[in-house]
This record gives C-alpha cells, sequence and structure tokens, in this order.
C-alpha cells in the first residue's frame, strides 16, 4: 500500500518566511531551505532576526493568515486524497500550518512546534524528531508502506531518495542540476499523472 509525501512550502503554498519577508521588509528572511542545507541554523538565524526587529508570533500569523495555497494545489491534493493515502511532512510549524490545512481541506501534516514567550516572542523550536523527513518515510516503510515522496528543497532530499519513487517538484536549477536522477516536474498534472504511474 502506497502513502505520498509531499513537502508543504513551495509544494503546496507559498513559502512562508518569503512572504513574511515581503510584508515586513526584511529581505534576510527571504532565506529558505532552497538556499541553506542545515535547518537548526537556518532556524536560529531567522529567531535572531525576529528578535532584532522585535517581532513575534503574531506579526507571522497575521501574514500567514492572507496566504493562499498555490493555484491548482487542493484539486491536486483532493485528486491524490482519492487514489492514495497522503502525508504532508514539513519542517514548519503547528502554529504556521494549522490556518493553511484549513484552505487545504485540512489534510494530515506531520510538523514541528516553536517554543513562544507569554509576550510571543519566538525563543526557540522543537523539532518533532531529528531529520524528520526521512526518519518519518523509514518508520512508515518498517510498518508496510510504500512511500512515494515530492518536494522542493535540499530537505526533502532524503525522503525523496529513501522512497520507492521520488520526484523535485517546483525545485531550483541548482537542485535539478545537482541530482539529474531525480524526476523533475513543474505542474500538478505532471507530478499527479508520475505518481499514478507508481500506484496503478
Amino acid at each position: 500500500m502506497y502513502i505520498t509525501c509531499l513537502d508543504l512550502e513551495g509544494v503546496l503554498v507559498p513559502e512562508i518566511w518569503i512572504a513574511f519577508a515581503e510584508a515586513t521588509g526584511i529581505p534576510e528572511l527571504k532565506k529558505t531551505t532552497r538556499d541553506e542545507p542545515d535547518y537548526d541554523k537556518l532556524m536560529k538565524y531567522r529567531i535572531n532576526i525576529l528578535k532584532e526587529h522585535g517581532l513575534g508570533l503574531k506579526e507571522i500569523q497575521d501574514v500567514i493568515a492572507t496566504i493562499d495555497p498555490l493555484p491548482g494545489a487542493k484539486e491536486f491534493l483532493d485528486e491524490l486524497r482519492s487514489e492514495c493515502q497522503v502525508i504532508i511532512l514539513s519542517d514548519t510549524f503547528t502554529q504556521f500550518a494549522a490556518p493553511l490545512m484549513k484552505k487545504l481541506g485540512q489534510p494530515t501534516i506531520f510538523c514541528n512546534s516553536l517554543v513562544v514567550s507569554e509576550s510571543g516572542e519566538v525563543t526557540d523550536f522543537k523539532m518533532r524528531v531529528e531529520n524528520s523527513k526521512l526518519t518519518t518515510v523509514k518508520a512508515l516503510q518498517s510498518i508496510g508502506f510504500d512511500t512515494i515522496a515530492a518536494g522542493d528543497s535540499y530537505n526533502d532530499l532524503g525522503m525523496i531518495q529513501a522512497s520507492q519513487a521520488g520526484f523535485l517538484f517546483k525545485s531550483t536549477d541548482k537542485i535539478k542540476a545537482d541530482y539529474p536522477e531525480l524526476p523533475a516536474y513543474e505542474t500538478y498534472e505532471e507530478l499527479m499523472n508520475a505518481i499514478r504511474q507508481v500506484i496503478k
């Protein structure tokens, strides 16, 4: 039985930190896992910038409230969920994801959590497990599932490479060039057709 594991940001919804960077006019916050493979380093960098500018969870959530899924994402997800089980594996946080999941029809998501002070300052973050996407895919395989995975960033490569079928989706030219063995798609229709070839 197949479970499809999808990344969230850049695949189904716009990058939250890029949207927040644009809303606040802080270009340093545009850096994502497409640019920085070390997630721990990236998050510490982001938390320091938030602190410098006196920004907290509320300000980020206000921007998230304005974000809609990428065009066609919900329809793609509905179609995919009618054909196989789907789990979204994301390095985002429960405090960010909830409103977006509502707009996507409440799919299952496994993500991390932020540590937030009473004043609303983001002070730290807690990863669900180390190397969460790859760890989750391996755990699913250990209980008898075959996995299909798709994502766009460095932190998706582990789950993509470990799955029975793995795809890059809306990825960067650099990642596509560095991993030419991974099929790369730009449209939901292409990705749906590739997944169908596996699960049929």
